[in-house]
């Protein structure tokens, strides 16, 4: 009867909520296996550090995130002049994150590559030094996403385009973080502190998973109240 039905439905409710507080995204999931080992720990490179205890990232990925060019995704950071160290490190950070947090499961949607992050409220420290420490660098375009020129198998400036200073593209680091990605990330007034928002980068245990917590009860806050009361 619509009872039981409706039962059922809590009860598999309850079960994808439990899981998407330890999830990875499928693209991932494809290329390896969700780890926590030995290997990862004494191989883990620098800036994929903090996930070195749970992650959905092996170590092979780890040092291909901190490459030039590296098979993750042929992507080239030097399309405007060389990018300097300090902006690069941002950047390797932001693919540790997406590569190894296992903790994005409430900003998982459907894309055209199976699976993205949308709006994953980043920390104000993080946006703000990846904009400070980027400000003096060139690129070309705001959506880093798509619209590039990969006839020669990486990406280069469209042809319609034309290297700024990175303030010039991005005024503010609001406009960085949510617009380079697709609105991958959501720029936030909260700090690390506030236990409310997503850490690019830590020290010690992962601050991440109880954000994800926070927020996939905020979002099934209205379902939970309904299955109780059936």
């Amino acid at each position: 009867d619509e009872s039981e039905k409706v039962l059922v439905f809590c009860l598999i409710f309850a079960l994808m909520t439990a899981a998407q507080k330890w999830i990875c995204l499928i693209e991932i999931v494809n290329k390896l296996i969700l780890i926590s080992d030995d290997h990862f720990l004494n191989v883990c490179v620098s800036q994929c550090a903090p996930w070195r205890d749970n992650a959905c990232c092996t170590a092979n990925t780890t040092e291909e995130a901190h490459q030039d060019n590296s098979y993750l995704y042929n992507f080239n950071w030097n399309h405007c002049g060389i990018m300097s160290d300090k902006c690069k490190e941002h950047f390797i950070q932001d693919t540790c994150f997406y590569e190894c947090s296992p903790h994005l499961g409430p900003w998982i949607q459907p894309s055209w590559r199976k699976e993205r992050i949308v709006d994953v409220p980043l920390c104000l420290e993080d946006c703000e030094s990846w904009f400070e420490d980027c400000k003096d660098d060139f690129t070309c375009k705001e959506n880093w996403h798509k619209g590039w020129d990969w006839n020669s198998g990486i990406n280069r400036c469209p042809r319609d385009s034309h290297c700024s200073r990175w303030t010039e593209i991005f005024p503010s680091a609001q406009d960085m973080c949510e617009k380079i990605w697709s609105n991958s990330y959501k720029y936030t007034t909260l700090t690390k502190d506030s236990g409310r928002c997503m850490q690019m980068w830590f020290t010690g245990p992962n601050p991440n998973r109880e954000v994800a917590e926070y927020y996939l009860n905020q979002r099934n806050a209205g379902l939970l109240i309904f299955c109780a009361c059936i």
